[in-house]
This record gives C-alpha cells, structure tokens and sequence, in this order.
C-alpha cells in the first residue's frame, strides 16, 4: 500500500507527542527530525523535504495553542496542512474544452502504462457520459496499435487508426474531423515513448503538439520509479508544458515519494492515480484526502464514494427483506462478496477508516486479500454447489461435501468450514433480527460480532 512505511513513521513521531503537556521547541525539533528522516526515506525530493520541514516548524513553534486541541493535535492539523498543500492543494481537473471535442494527449516513457492509462481515463470519461475516442499515435512499439485496439473493444470505445506508414502528427491530425463525424467529444493521443528522453521524442510530440493543439497534455510516469519520474516529469515540462501527470502503479510503491514531489518540483498538479493492472477507471487524485490517510486520519469520503459505485440500491434493499424473513442464502453471500471485492483489497478499505491502523497491522500476518486465494476459493466451493444446496445447506450431507471439494479443487474440510461459517453467520443474523425488535432501518451491529470471523479468516 502506498505511503505505508511513511504513514507508520509519522503516526509513531506524533504518538510520542502526545505524552506531552505544552511542547517546547525542543520537542517540535525532535519531531521534525523523524518526519525529515520519514520523508527522505519515502524517497521524497531532498529539496522538498528541507523546504516543507522549514515551513513546519515555523508554524509550529510558537503557535497559539487552540483551547480545543492539544499541542500535539495542532502539530498534525499543521503537517497535514503543509502535506495538502505540498501535492497541490486541491483536487486538479482536466482541462475541458467549452467547443467539443477537448484533445488530450497522454505523453510519457514505455513500460509506464501509457496506454492502459489512455484506455482508463476513456472509461473514467464515459462513466461520466462523455464520448471519447481513443488514437493509436504510436507507431513505433510492437502491437501498441493492437493494444489500443482491443483495450478499445474492451471497455466499448472507438479507436482511431489509419494505415500502416502514416506518421504519428498526420494520425492525431485527422482524428480531429473524424470525432466531429462520430459525434465524438473527447479524444485521447496515445502517443510513442521511448526507454529514455531523446530529441527526436521530444520534437515528434511537440510536432503533434503544433498540429492539434491540445487542451490538455497528461504525463503518465511509474510512481515505482521515485525520484526518476520526478526527473521525467520535469524534462517533459520542460519541453512540452505539461497540465497534469497521471501516476501509475500507485498500489505497488509503499514509499510514496513522487507523490510528495511531483507538484513541489515541477509545479504540474497530480490528476489521476492508477492502481493495479484491471481496467478500472483511473482515480482522481485529491490531495486533501491523501494527505488524512498518510497521517492515519483515514478516508471517509473515497470509501463512501467507492462504495456507492460498487453497490446496488435496489440489490441492498432485497437483501434487507431476506435478511428480515431469515432467507439469506449462500446466493446471497456470494453476491454481497463480489460487490465488497470492488472496494478494493481489505488493506486499501482498512486504510480509508479513521482509527484503524492497529487493525492493519493484527491482520498483517494473516495475509487477507479481498480478490485473493481465500476469496477465490469461497467462490470457488459456492459456485459447485447445485442451487438447492446454496438455498439450503441443511441437504449438505457427507456425499455432497465430497462432490463439492472435488469440484471446487479443495478439501472436504474446506468445505465444512465454510458451511460452519455461514451457519454462524446465520445465528447471529436471526440474533441481530431479535435485537431489532422488527424495527425498520436495517440491522445493528452488537459488540458480538466482532467476534465472528469471516470464513477467509484464519
């Protein structure tokens, strides 16, 4: 998760403050010591860091403690100030042109997902009813063209193509008449990359650049890199005039330093986030809230938001009558889990809760993943299950649980903790529906069920 050992620094350097009645200046130096060393072992802009630690402790020392909150409080309310500021402040959103269609081209290095990040923000754009059409300008990598094209297919977008020897400024050129045809009001240049910044990348895309004049020039760098996609970031700017940088593969990096230096270095905001491999719409990037969760604040407003996209209103309102006539079933409990799946990993949703860093890291060893092995393997036992049995698991005899195993590629004592499990679950249900009292409003939790472990759960 990224940010995580940076997160755990900073939590522990304020956990100490805490002991303290008033802070003196010695006590801030002391602190500003561990999130100078925090930082800079995030991989953080050495720059960046002095200026930030600088900016702290002048607040800092000397500041009128609020009656409100204690010393220590006022030092995180600051740090977590100067974190918003320092990625930009405020969310940063495209560029949109009020005459359709609004050009944005995605410019960055190979292997840092710029085409998959092309595909994304397509979708991202979709979602939000826009018509985008995707143009395959990179002519020089093997299959770019064919990648585009079936990320295309996938996700129900167009993609703008013209035959083999056509050079990349005539293809965004034309692309432009063509999404006036289509009734097209978004197009997205993928462009060429190279291992490295050269010349002759460099004046191809300021060529493209000249030709179509974009609204927006998106920057997509690997977030894995640290400090080199600063640099990167920096030489496109520089030659280019970047308006925003898409960050990749932000769920591998647990340090997190481009993040923190990106907007400070170059002075181009941070738009979007990717995260992972899977075409999900790219994550707009909010400062504001990455700055709560880096300081173990949580993130309430993604988590509600995440949630509100993964589930259905109508499935949620079914499933509170079944769950009030005790006709849960096993149908039931594998859908409700395919739809916490989108959430994310049970890491990720921990880490947007305010107040549970001490649960992360009971679970650290359990190696709980909500799309992984354990997961699967539910799916897996539920799915070979005949439909009376998953409406019944009363008529699971010893005969069936073998039959199961086999066809789920698990034990039989597998399949006997999940039917225990779910047993269990359904006790408590009938349990919740009796506190209840037949009152509408959906069921409590009582402190018991956090008792109740989930069949994932060792």
């Amino acid at each position: 998760m990224i940010f995580e050992s940076l997160s755990e620094r900073l939590q522990e350097t304020f956990k100490k403050l805490r002991g303290h009645g008033k802070l003196t200046e010695d006590d801030v130096n002391e602190a500003m010591r561990e999130v100078r060393m925090a930082l800079l072992e995030a991989d953080v802009n050495f720059k960046v860091v002095k200026d930030f630690i600088k900016t702290i402790k002048e607040r800092a020392i000397g500041q009128e403690i609020l009656e409100t909150l204690t010393p220590a409080q006022v030092v995180v309310k600051i740090v977590d100030e100067e974190l918003t500021k320092l990625m930009g402040g405020t969310q940063s959103r495209i560029n949109m042109s009020p005459k359709p269609p609004t050009v944005i081209m995605m410019v960055g290095l190979q292997g840092a997902g710029k085409t998959t990040s092309a595909g994304k923000l397509g979708l991202s754009l979709k979602k939000q009813g826009k018509r985008p059409l995707l143009v395959a300008a990179d002519i020089y990598r093997p299959a770019a063209i064919k990648q585009l094209q079936v990320l295309g297919e996938q996700l129900g977008i167009p993609v703008f193509t013209m035959e083999q020897g056509t050079d990349a400024v005539t293809i965004a050129r034309e692309s432009i008449p063509y999404s006036v045809s289509h009734a097209n009001d978004v197009i997205i240049i993928d462009t060429a990359g190279r291992l490295q910044i050269d010349e002759k990348l460099m004046q191809e895309l300021r060529d493209i650049k000249a030709g179509v004049k974009p609204h927006e020039i998106m920057l997509v760098v690997d977030a894995m890199t640290g400090q080199e996609s600063v640099n990167v970031a920096q030489s496109f700017h520089d030659s280019l005039g970047l308006d925003g940088v898409v960050l990749t593969k932000m769920d591998g990096d647990a340090r997190g330093g481009a993040a923190l230096s990106i907007k400070a270095v170059t002075g181009c905001p941070i738009k979007f986030v990717g995260m992972g491999e899977k075409l999900e719409p790219l994550e707009p990037f909010y400062p504001d809230r990455m700055a709560s969760r880096i300081l173990g604040m949580g993130d309430v407003l993604s988590l509600v938001e995440k949630a509100q996209a993964a589930f259905d209103v109508e499935e949620a309102r079914k499933l509170e009558k079944k769950l009030r006539k005790d006709e849960f079933t096993l149908d039931d409990f594998l859908a409700q889990m395919q739809q916490v799946k989108k959430l994310g990993s049970l890491d990720t949703i921990l880490g947007m809760i305010p107040g549970m860093g001490s649960v992360k890291k009971q679970l650290a060893g359990q190696d709980i993943d909500l799309n992984g092995k354990e997961m699967r393997q539910i799916e897996a036992i539920i799915t070979s299950m005949t439909p009376k049995e998953r409406a019944d698991i009363s008529i699971i005899n010893g005969s069936r649980r073998k039959r199961i195993a086999m066809g789920s590629g698990t034990k039989v004592q597998d399949v006997n903790k999940l039917l225990k499990q779910f047993g269990e679950m359904r006790k408590m249900m009938k349990k919740m529906k009796k506190m209840q009292g037949g009152k509408k409003g959906g069921f409590p939790i009582p402190g018991g069920l956090g008792n109740l472990k989930l069949p994932f759960m060792k």
